[in-house]
């Protein structure tokens, strides 16, 4: 049983953002404020993904615990649990065609749960973002035959010119 009428629930979940949320606010803040730009919500990709980073060939979803079915924080409500958890079940299979799609585009995907931007761990999660981010710009320009380090390539062939004079 709903503790509001019809209209005031009606009310209350058209409030509900699905852009520019609070976690995304603090996603796209820190990335601004060391030098990443970026396009939000861009249409033309699978799944309209939060945060898109063009350079880097990234794609940031920030997904909401509850709406997303986040296995750390799941929890259902009591009024109506078939519902819920049908709809909860679909949220996670379309993230998953979304995130498949863009990989298949030769795109990396992020996923930054609300849970993972509360203070106590925001710090390490943004700073586990940035590093995905080098990784995947890093990666993208990366000789395709490199060799881990450590390992010695041989120098490669160079045809030496003869000891004759030029012009005699």
């Amino acid at each position: 049983m709903d503790i509001w009428d019809k209209e005031k629930r009606s009310a209350v979940m058209a409030r509900i953002k699905s852009k520019d949320t609070k976690p995304e606010l603090i996603v796209r803040r820190y990335l601004y404020q060391h030098g990443y730009r970026y396009r939000k919500n861009v249409r033309g990709l699978p799944g309209t993904p939060d945060i898109v980073l063009r350079k880097y060939r990234v794609a940031v979803f920030v997904h909401g615990c509850f709406w997303h079915g986040h296995e750390a924080d799941s929890h259902l409500p009591h009024s109506n649990t078939a519902f819920w958890q049908k709809k909860i079940e679909r949220n996670k299979l379309r993230d998953e065609r979304n995130k498949e799609a863009l990989r298949r585009m030769g795109w990396n995907v992020v996923t930054i749960w609300e849970c993972q931007l509360k203070p106590a761990v925001r710090q390490q999660t943004l700073a586990e973002l940035e590093y995905w981010l080098n990784h995947a710009f890093l990666a993208r320009f990366r000789p395709k035959t490199a060799k881990p380090y450590g390992t010695v390539q041989p120098a490669p062939d160079m045809a030496a010119e003869d000891r004759t004079e030029y012009g005699k």
